[in-house]
């Protein structure tokens, strides 16, 4: 294979990644701005309507350990296709039909596909990009956190527009397009992974320890289950907290896009400068610190500090995602293993990241009080700060 022939390789892989990323976040971030207006017009519960972001969470941790077994029947190509379908059907089915009923299967069936889509991608970064796996993964990461900010931004501003929440919602399934168009041009450039690699897969996870057996794999499981429900908490809630501090809805959503546009810029800066600068446990102590002045300020409830603090909370949440998917990258050989360990890390970590919101409006229902929600966030901070400590840096050790 001729340089260049390489080199379109690797780019077109490069843009399929970011394409298939910005689909693995809106169908859950879109809901967090319309929590209040769903509520109402729904007449649901705080529990009932938060349960629309916590289901496919949840679903992306039940339904991870699928992704080394649909790559093994399928290949990882028609696999991601069949994955972007449903993200994109699903989501477009929100636009048309604004039953609760359909709310919930749909988000039921897009966290399934993104359960699939995660693994799947890191293992394909670990064999497509070797020696640049941070740096891949900080494209992944952007991606991810591009379509977040997006949808949490912008949903407000289509609903504003067209007065219509199933709307705002189901316009999310156009992004889909774009990472079929994507995933399709890379996979003609043969930009995917090699097609024996279900059988490699397949023999590396029967030739390597199970990671549940594995004391670091459960530790990254911990760590991952923490800042990804710091992530959906804050994002889920951050529009309500406002709202209740006396910002209208458009304030409210403008507060959450500044925070989102500072994440992306983490999302793809912080891989880098890990990958520069190989002092793991600092870069973490650093993010965590941030984040605990970004809750000291947004806890205020001044209106100024809430903005200074919203800005901060972008820095934790774009840096600490793609510092926990580099753990298990740098813990393992083969793709194969990396696919198992990033599978069990989401399996666990999504679970208990579909939880805690969940948790945080059960609680706010009750008590009507946002100083619980802002007393668990710190809590999850704590619990990242704690184990930081314990995951130390990277010493190229794989053993437990």
């Amino acid at each position: 294979m001729t340089n260049k022939k390489s080199a379109i390789i690797s780019i077109s892989t490069l843009v399929a990644i970011f394409a298939v990323a910005i689909n693995m976040r809106p169908a859950i971030t879109s809901i967090g701005p319309m929590l209040d207006v769903m509520r109402e017009e729904l007449v649901l519960t705080n529990a009932q309507v938060t349960l629309l972001t916590t289901l496919p969470v949840v679903c992306m941790g039940v339904f991870a350990t699928l992704a080394p077994l649909l790559n093994r029947l399928l290949g990882l190509r028609n696999t991601m296709y069949s994955m972007l379908m449903v993200v994109g059907l699903f989501t477009a089915l929100r636009g048309f039909y604004a039953n609760y009923a359909i709310l919930v299967l749909s988000s039921i069936f897009i966290g399934i596909a993104i359960a699939i889509m995660g693994p799947l991608v890191s293992a394909m970064i670990k064999q497509r990009f070797p020696d640049r796996a941070a740096s891949v993964i900080g494209v992944y990461s952007f991606g991810m956190g591009v379509g977040a900010t997006m949808s949490a931004g912008l949903t407000v501003l289509f609903y504003e527009k067209s007065g219509s929440y199933p709307l705002a919602l189901g316009s999310w399934s156009l992004l889909s397009i774009i990472g079929l168009v994507f995933w399709s041009a890379a996979m003609l450039n043969r930009g995917g992974v090699k097609k024996s690699v279900p059988v490699q897969v397949y023999k590396s996870q029967t030739a390597q320890v199970s990671p549940w057996k594995v004391k670091k794999a459960w530790i990254f499981l911990l760590f991952f289950g923490l800042q990804a429900s710091a992530f959906f908490s804050i994002i889920t809630w951050l529009v309500p907290i406002a709202l209740a501090k006396g910002m209208t809805l458009l304030q409210a959503g403008t507060l959450v896009s500044i925070m989102t546009s500072v994440q992306i810029v983490l999302n793809i800066v912080l891989p880098l400068l890990m990958e520069r600068f190989q002092a793991r446990k600092l870069w973490l102590i650093i993010l965590l610190l941030i984040g605990f002045a970004a809750i000291a300020l947004l806890w205020s409830g001044v209106s100024t500090f809430m903005w200074i603090g919203a800005a901060m909370m972008g820095v934790p949440l774009g840096g600490l995602f793609p510092a926990a998917l580099v753990l298990p990258l740098d813990e393992t050989r083969t793709p194969g293993e990396t696919n198992a360990w990033t599978a069990m890390m989401q399996t666990g970590g999504f679970i208990l990241a579909g939880v805690v919101p969940l948790l945080i409006a059960i609680l706010y229902d009750y008590t009507g009080n946002h100083n619980y929600t802002f007393m668990i966030f710190t809590l999850l901070f704590l619990g990242m700060f704690i184990l930081t400590f314990i995951i130390g840096d990277k010493n190229g050790s794989k053993d437990s």
